[in-house]
């Protein structure tokens, strides 16, 4: 009975998502609008315009080599900051002396503006790619830290116990009880470092590379070009909207599965 009840009302509840999502949008464009009237284009181009320059942007011989040196840039440092902040996380959460000592550092650490940082990576790693990384790297990887840091710790005591009672090895403990346990607040993690990654590579292409997106923004503003910088920051805006989304649907089907 429950199920027949149900089936007919996911068609209906899909269909107002979908149609209050597009109501947003348009009042996203409208909002926009409005305010490149109100400032100029000249200032703020109104979307049209800048969908006419984005086009023309993608269009570009030079398009496809700058967003290849961005895309593997980011990349590698998602990778990383994925790797090393799970597992970082993982450590921390299951040893908690070291979690409440190294937590601290790490939220004083990460208050840090990362631009400061920029002349001590530049005399590391010079102008090219490893900068760029590693500007991603710092941005990503403490957010994800944290977050799976937390998860180990709010997880059920009988899985610790289980595993002890196993005698699990430490590799297994993690692989098969701490990790599973922590997925869900990993995913809602790798959201937040996701997108802090994207701003620290492209924050070191612009002062620590001489091409990529971040490198196009930075002339674009040297120019006073608004239009080039609101085409980008649209398409860099699109592109992390529709990735966060996939791992918001993905964090929600594993917080509702049994």
């Amino acid at each position: 009975m429950s199920t027949l009840l149900s089936s007919p009302l996911k068609p209906a509840h899909q269909h107002r998502k979908w149609s209050d999502g597009a109501l947003l949008v348009v009042a996203l464009l409208a909002l926009w609008q409005m305010a490149s009237s109100l400032l100029g284009a000249e200032v703020l181009p109104g979307p049209w315009l800048t969908f006419l320059k984005l086009k023309s942007i993608l269009s570009d011989d030079d398009f496809p080599d700058n967003l290849r040196v961005t895309s593997v840039a980011f990349a590698l440092g998602f990778a990383i900051s994925c790797i090393g902040g799970v597992c970082l996380g993982l450590v921390l959460g299951a040893r908690r002396l070291a979690g409440d000592i190294v937590e601290p550092i790490l939220m004083a650490f990460y208050a840090i503006p990362k631009i400061t940082l920029y002349p001590v990576v530049l005399l590391m790693f010079g102008l090219g790619l490893y900068a760029k990384v590693t500007f991603g790297v710092i941005h990503g990887i403490i957010p994800i830290t944290i977050f799976t840091m937390n998860a180990v710790r709010n997880m059920r005591p009988v899985f610790a116990r289980t595993a002890r009672a196993c005698r699990l090895s430490p590799v297994a403990y993690a692989r098969y009880v701490l990790l599973p346990a922590a997925v869900p607040e990993v995913l809602a993690g790798l959201r937040i470092g996701f997108s802090l990654t994207l701003l620290g590579t492209l924050i070191g292409e612009m002062f620590a590379s001489q091409s990529g997106i971040g490198h196009m923004l930075m002339i674009a503003m040297g120019r006073n070009d608004s239009q080039t910088i609101m085409a980008l920051a649209s398409l860099l805006f699109i592109f992390a909207t529709v990735v966060n989304l996939a791992l918001l649907k993905w964090h929600q089907r594993l917080v509702k599965a049994p």
